[in-house]
């Protein structure tokens, strides 16, 4: 289990933990993957990126893993991806986007744009 499964599993079993789970989630890195075939290798701070979104049931999702591992269990492949902390991704999120975080695992969360909004609010504080 890595710190952040700990999080929501407390978070989960009570809500007075709520707190404590979105300020790592803040301040988490993550591996998000990118849109291309690009092989395993992170790219540059100065590179454009375009992560991938997923599409289910309507909804646009933002695929986000707390480990390298993580993400190529779910790619199922090794694939090119970016590293971002929470806040920032956050920051850059758009409305209507969703994330999902480590699914595929057993600790998996979806974000819903509210959720977001109120991160994205947070962070800035």
């Amino acid at each position: 289990m890595t710190p952040l499964d700990e999080a929501l599993a407390r978070f989960i079993q009570d809500e007075c933990h709520q707190d404590a789970y979105y300020e790592l989630i803040l301040n988490t890195d993550f591996y998000i993957p990118l849109n291309t075939d690009a092989d395993e290798t992170p790219v540059e701070e100065t590179d454009s990126v375009t992560p991938l979104v997923v599409e289910a049931d309507g909804k646009s999702y933002l695929m986000l893993f707390d480990s390298e591992e993580r993400l190529t269990a779910w790619a199922q492949k090794p694939t090119g991806y970016v590293v971002l902390a929470g806040f920032k991704v956050a920051e850059l999120s758009t409305p209507n986007l969703h994330w999902a975080a480590n699914l595929g695992g057993g600790y998996a969360k979806e974000f819903v744009p509210d959720e977001i909004s109120w991160l994205k609010a947070a962070s800035a504080d």
